[in-house]
């Protein structure tokens, strides 16, 4: 029987420990962390987003320019079979108000628990505290644990080994310059789905960090969104942000700094703003007079304090106009180990249609370590497990054909 190696114990070595030994192949999965799945349980904190219901060809459009090179695993592991995946695990699932998919307990500790137990069963062996450390110069797998460093040896192995986010869950990126010695393309590890610096004030930073700015809308490169985000004492942060992280930190990279606009009042015109301030405000103050018409107060009024110039603060046209388009100064990225997901990677270039490394012939790739991103909504979970089941079958595939010089 053929030995397969999958090193990293997220969603996308797990699933393609699944296909692997639904296949009748032996398995051993490698984690550095006590357990598997860490990251995958902090995600179910937030309930779990598995997936989003929207429809297929809407869905792909969040891959940006990586789409054609995830179509085949989108493909094969879709929203559906990922809910009927779930299904047979005996977690149900649901669509909620926004689209996305969640178990209908919002909890991540049962499927793991499920999938472990049925992975267990399938024979899967699992080797935690193991740290990749490369291959030995005989073409083993080096390992160091607690208990001093390791060699083993497989048929073929998957490397599912995380992005650079969230280190101390295990996805440290420690892998990189492991495959760039062996002359891997890679793409530069940075973060995505992230908050952003700003030059806020100290009063701002005292009073107002950490308030949730809802119902509110942000404009960038001709994109708009609606959504929530949050002040922070450094800058911004939140979902609707997210949405547009790619984006902005393109744009730092390029040009120093991006400007972005936010939209204190997305259902009111810039006219209806504009009507609403001019009204008499007889000897109340401008911010009760805001608060009143408009019910603009909290970090939604110490933004326009903080960013509307004094002189526009008096013209009910300007101030309005404002409003309507507060221009928010990002000026960093948060760091990679904050960042929710990471971009960069294992080029798809370096790879073939299974996911295998070209020049490393055995060696497949999937999950977050490949070059990718996508928001959040269900968009990241579906691809870890797509690009895990791909490569798992991919190395079924490949184990099972003619014999090549690559293969032992």
């Amino acid at each position: 029987m053929h030995s397969v190696a999958v090193i990293g114990g997220g969603p996308a070595g797990l699933m393609a420990a699944e296909a692997l030994a639904g296949r009748g192949l032996a398995v051993d999965v490698y984690d550095t962390m006590p357990s598997v799945g860490r990251k995958l349980l902090l995600a179910g904190k937030g309930g779990l987003n598995l997936t989003h219901g929207e429809d297929a060809a809407t869905f792909a459009t969040r891959y940006g320019a990586r789409q054609p090179a995830l179509a085949g695993a989108l493909q094969r592991l879709d929203t559906q079979a990922l809910r009927a995946w779930a299904a047979g695990l005996g977690i149900a699932t649901f669509v909620g108000s926004s689209g996305r998919v969640f178990p209908t307990d919002l909890k991540a500790a049962p499927l793991l628990r499920a999938w472990l137990h049925r992975l267990r069963g399938q024979g899967v062996r699992f080797h935690m505290r193991h740290r990749w450390l490369g291959w030995a110069d005989d073409g083993a797998l080096h390992f160091a644990t607690p208990t001093g460093e390791l060699r083993r040896r497989a048929d073929a192995t998957v490397l599912a080994l995380g992005g650079a986010s969230w280190p101390r869950l295990g996805s440290d990126g420690a892998w990189w310059p492991l495959l760039a010695a062996r002359g891997v393309a890679l793409a530069p590890l940075a973060p995505s789905n992230c908050g952003f610096d700003i030059a806020w004030s100290a009063h701002l930073q005292a009073r107002h960090a950490g308030a949730p700015l809802k119902s509110v809308a942000i404009e960038f490169a001709g994109v708009r969104r609606l959504g929530e985000c949050v002040l922070t004492a450094g800058g911004i942060e939140g979902s609707l942000v997210y949405a547009f992280s790619a984006a902005l930190r393109d744009a730092i990279a390029r040009d120093g700094s991006a400007r972005l606009h936010l939209d204190l009042l997305p259902a009111r015109s810039v006219a209806e703003v504009a009507r609403e301030i001019g009204h008499p405000r007889g000897p109340r103050s401008l911010a009760t007079h805001l608060k009143s018409r408009l019910h603009l107060a909290g970090a939604k009024a110490a933004l326009i304090w903080e960013l509307v110039p004094r002189a526009d603060q008096t013209d009910p046209q300007r101030l309005a106009a404002a409003i309507k388009a507060l221009p928010l100064r990002l000026l960093a990225p948060r760091p990679i180990a904050e960042a929710i997901s990471s971009a960069g990677g294992v080029c798809f270039e370096a790879l073939d249609e299974r996911l295998m490394l070209r020049d490393l012939p055995g060696v497949f790739c999937a999950g977050e370590m490949l070059d990718w991103e996508a928001p959040t909504g269900g968009y990241l979970l579906t691809a870890c497990f797509a690009t895990g089941h791909l490569a798992g079958e991919g190395v079924a595939d490949w184990l099972s054909g003619p014999p090549t010089a690559g293969r032992r």
